[in-house]
């Protein structure tokens, strides 16, 4: 708590005072150190702290009676009334200012916030910034937080008796209070109770601290199952309970000016949580704990190789490192042993990956991530995923039976989290058509599109990921992807469309799953992909997209055609604005048909011949009903301007016109060359 630190500081600058001078002038140098605690409260907090009584108790204590905290023109914050601090006389001849004992009566903390206003928004308030600091003065994250933990455990008590402690919150549509009746510390060992409301909900503290060691064990846990946290569910929408709650800190290691390392270990036990940006029903994650080591350098962060994380039976060593200077860098790092894969699955939380529930493997897993990325310097960002799983057998599937891509089966087409249609993926219906009966050249042009390497790759591209890292990078903001087929497959066929922070995880597991198994081949993956995804609005599947835009059936789509409908595939609604009214592609076209076209010829998938009229651009026209309505300054062209021989003025009779003549006068229209290479 900042607050009660501030109070907690304040005393310790009073006893500071007291402790050093024993003498006959030391209740002058008391009233004087508590003026000086008055004037910077009130200067940089805008506080008023109010003092009933105040004086020497013994050679090292000082007891207090009704102390008042209250930020100006607002409501009282803080209240003790009963307070008696002594400093350790030791450790005060070598300058540190070490707590003894604190004894506490009847003490509240109270938030209040009404509308935008509350009485502790000195705590956000901005420091002002001193005109004499040297601007050119380094950082240094060791050395800042070997301060803190100074500051903090200096202020942890050898013995503490703290009775009927209340901190409560309030603003216009949230009350909540928690009572501490008694907390304790005598020898090291801590013990309290935390009350929510007057037992609505109870809570246990227990452990042991050793200030002069910096060590710490502290388990938290309630009297009760499923007792939710206060204030989360109103504030943020998210319920959290938990069994038990632990933190271990057991060495703090200042190796030098530029390092300092933390060890120790944080746990839960039945950590439940509920949220929908999570999972649209309850998380519950048995067991964990992490357990290593923090180094804090000069200007970085690290979480060494070194650390653990388990979670029932499985086990990873993570890898975390941040640098702030000279050039703000990421590391990350993922590694496994070689164990039973079983292990991972039976590891994921019940009711996060609703489509993993009951799946059953054999066989043994090993997995290694790295990546790496200066944020200045994008483009050489490393990224390598590494999976041995040779042995992987997936014995019984989840509620996401990939095997049932090999047979007839039911999809539904969702449009923003709700239903739109029923879709049989078989011979049952109609519009479904099989990956021989499509267009050659549909094939090849959303593959190069979509996923050139998706016949060879197992369901991921590392380079996909690290452009799509660079590229958002550099535009600071999502312009690109890394989605392969498979992954847009298993996203449409077996996820739901709720938009949880966890479900590309899920994807990524599912096609990992899909592509290692083996148990549905590629061709009919493809297969699937084009009878599935959206091409307009409540259009689906490649024999929709065919008759909706062109009146064909899919086999006898053109190259042209083809390119068009690849191009819609990230945008499906944007389709027709491709179109103008006389229901040819807008010249703006052009270049991406170019691009993809080259790309197919240097590849030698369509022969040279292809390049014709911009790789069929000229050859794509719209259906007649789904074209725009002819535009008004139409009407007002001039046909002097435009070069028109009698007759031209009736070309959108399309009867009596011939089709060169048609193209020549719309590239007149539009301002496009008629070979354009």
């Amino acid at each position: 708590m900042r607050i009660l630190y501030i109070v907690l500081g304040v005393i310790s600058i009073f006893i500071v005072a007291g402790g050093v001078f024993a003498y006959q002038k030391r209740d002058g140098i008391l009233l004087s150190a508590i003026n000086k605690a008055k004037e910077k409260l009130a200067t940089k907090y805008d506080l008023d702290l109010k003092i009933q009584y105040y004086s020497f108790k013994g050679l090292s204590a000082v007891q207090f009676q009704n102390i008042i905290l209250q930020p100006k023109g607002k409501e009282q914050l803080a209240h003790i009334q009963d307070l008696t601090v002594s400093i350790r006389i030791f450790p005060l001849l070598f300058g540190d200012v070490k707590l003894g004992q604190i004894l506490m009566n009847n003490s509240a903390v109270t938030l209040i916030k009404k509308d935008s206003t509350s009485n502790y928004d000195f705590l956000f308030k901005k420091k002002n910034r001193d005109s004499t600091a040297n601007d050119k003065a380094e950082t240094n994250f060791a050395e800042l937080a070997d301060r803190m933990l100074k500051s903090v455990f200096f202020k942890i008590p050898k013995d503490m008796d703290l009775q009927n402690f209340e901190i409560s919150y309030q603003d216009d549509s949230t009350s909540q209070r928690i009572s501490i009746p008694e907390a304790e510390i005598s020898g090291g060992d801590l013990k309290t109770k935390f009350l929510l409301n007057d037992h609505e909900a109870v809570w246990n503290l227990e452990g042991t601290v050793n200030p002069d060691g910096k060590e710490m064990y502290l388990r938290l846990f309630s009297d009760a199952k499923d007792v939710e946290l206060p204030l989360l569910r109103r504030k943020f929408g998210l319920r959290a309970s938990f069994d038990a709650l632990t933190f271990r800190l057991n060495k703090v290691d200042r190796k030098n000016k530029e390092l300092l390392s933390l060890s120790g270990e944080w746990g839960f036990e039945n950590l439940k949580l509920n949220h929908w940006r999570i999972s649209d029903k309850d998380v519950l994650f048995p067991e964990g704990l992490m357990s290593g080591i923090l180094n804090i350098g000069k200007t970085s962060v690290e979480i060494d190789k070194e650390s653990k994380v388990k979670v029932k039976e499985f086990e990873f060593s993570p890898y975390v490192k941040y640098v702030h200077k000279p050039d703000k860098q990421l590391e990350l790092a993922i590694h496994t042993d070689r164990i039973e894969a079983q292990k991972f699955f039976d590891a994921i939380p019940q009711g996060l990956f609703h489509s993993l529930e009951g799946i059953r493997v054999s066989g043994h897993m090993q997995y290694d991530l790295n990546f790496a990325l200066n944020f200045k310097k994008p483009n050489e960002v490393i990224f390598t995923s590494k999976m041995d799983d040779k042995d992987l057998k997936i014995e019984k599937w989840g509620n996401a039976n990939i095997q049932e891509l090999n047979t007839a089966f039911t999809y539904i087409a969702y449009e923003k989290g709700e239903p739109m249609r029923t879709i049989v993926l078989g011979p049952q219906n109609k519009d479904f058509t099989p990956l021989d009966q499509i267009s050659r050249y549909m094939q090849i042009s959303l593959i190069n599109t979509e996923d050139p390497f998706f016949f060879s790759h197992n369901g991921f591209q590392e380079e996909a990921f690290r452009l799509s890292i660079a590229t958002n990078l550099k535009e600071k903001k999502f312009k690109r992807g890394a989605s392969t087929i498979s992954m847009q497959l298993v996203k449409n066929v077996f996820l739901n469309r709720n938009k949880t922070v966890v479900r590309k995880v899920e994807e990524i597991i599912l096609v990992w799953l899909m592509e290692s198994s083996k148990q549905v081949s590629k061709k009919r993956l493809y297969e699937v992909y084009l009878n599935v995804i959206e091409w307009g609005n409540n259009v689906y599947g490649i024999t929709e997209a065919s008759r909706y835009y062109f009146g064909k059936k899919p086999a006898d789509l053109n190259l042209g055609e083809s390119i068009f409908l690849s191009s819609i595939v990230p945008r499906p609604k944007t389709g027709l604005y491709s179109f103008d009214w006389t229901g040819h592609l807008k010249s703006n076209m052009i270049r991406y048909f170019n691009t993809y076209g080259n790309i197919m010829v240097k590849t030698k998938q369509i022969g040279v011949d292809s390049t014709v009229s911009n790789y069929g651009f000229y050859q794509v026209e719209l259906v007649p009903h789904l074209r725009s309505a002819r535009p008004a300054f139409f009407d007002s062209v001039q046909t002097d301007t435009l070069d028109l021989e009698e007759g031209e003025d009736n070309f959108l009779n399309l009867d009596e016109t011939t089709e060169a003549h048609k193209r020549s006068l719309f590239d007149k229209l539009l301002g496009r060359n008629k070979e354009e290479k």
